[in-house]
C-alpha cells in the first residue's frame, strides 16, 4: 500500500496541467491583433510610415559619418520593414478569422430570423385563408343590400298586383 495513488473525484473538475507554455487570454490578444490591423489599413499609418522611412533615410545620407547607424544599402532598414511585415501579415490574418467568425455568426441569426419571419407569415396566410373561408358563409353589406333590394322589388310588385286586382274587381 505504499504506492497508492490519489483517488480521482468524478465530481469535480481537474486541476488545471502545468505548462511550460505561457499563457495568455485568446480573446484579448484577438481585440490586440484587430486594433492593430486597423491601425495598419488607414493612411494615418502609411503617412507615418513613410515619414519614417524618409526621416531614416535622410538622416543616414546626410548625418555625420560617426551619427549614422544604417548607410547607404539601407541592410538595417529592410530588417526593419521585414520584422514588421513578418509580424503584421498573421496579425491581419486574425483579424479577418475573427471578423469572419462574426459574420458566420451574424448570418446564422439572420438565417434564424428569417426562418422564423417565413413561419409567421405562413401562419398568418393560413389564419387570413380561414377568416375568407369562414366569411363566405357570413352575410355582407352587400349581399344584405340585394337581398333587402329583393324584397323591396317583390313587396312593390305585390303591391301593384294587389292595386290591379282591387281595380278590377271595383
Amino acid at each position: 500500500m505504499a504506492s497508492e495513488r490519489p483517488r480521482v473525484r468524478l465530481d469535480q473538475p481537474r486541476a488545471p496541467r502545468r505548462s511550460l507554455l505561457p499563457r495568455y487570454d485568446a480573446e484579448a490578444f484577438g481585440r490586440v491583433s484587430e486594433r492593430i490591423a486597423r491601425f495598419l489599413g488607414t493612411w494615418r499609418f502609411i503617412a507615418w510610415m513613410t515619414a519614417v522611412i524618409i526621416v531614416w533615410v535622410v538622416w543616414n545620407v546626410s548625418a555625420p559619418e560617426r551619427l549614422r547607424w544604417d548607410n547607404y544599402p539601407f541592410i538595417f532598414l529592410t530588417l526593419m520593414l521585414s520584422l514588421q511585415a513578418s509580424y503584421a501579415a498573421p496579425l491581419i490574418l486574425l483579424a479577418q478569422n475573427r471578423q469572419a467568425d462574426r459574420d458566420r455568426v451574424n448570418l446564422e441569426q439572420d438565417r434564424a430570423r428569417n426562418e422564423r419571419s417565413i413561419a409567421d407569415t405562413e401562419y398568418l396566410t393560413r389564419e387570413i385563408a380561414g377568416l375568407r373561408m369562414n366569411l363566405g358563409e357570413v352575410a355582407t353589406r352587400d349581399w344584405i343590400r340585394s337581398e333587402l333590394q329583393d324584397l323591396v322589388k317583390e313587396l312593390t310588385d305585390r303591391d301593384h298586383e294587389v292595386e290591379r286586382t282591387t281595380q278590377r274587381e271595383a
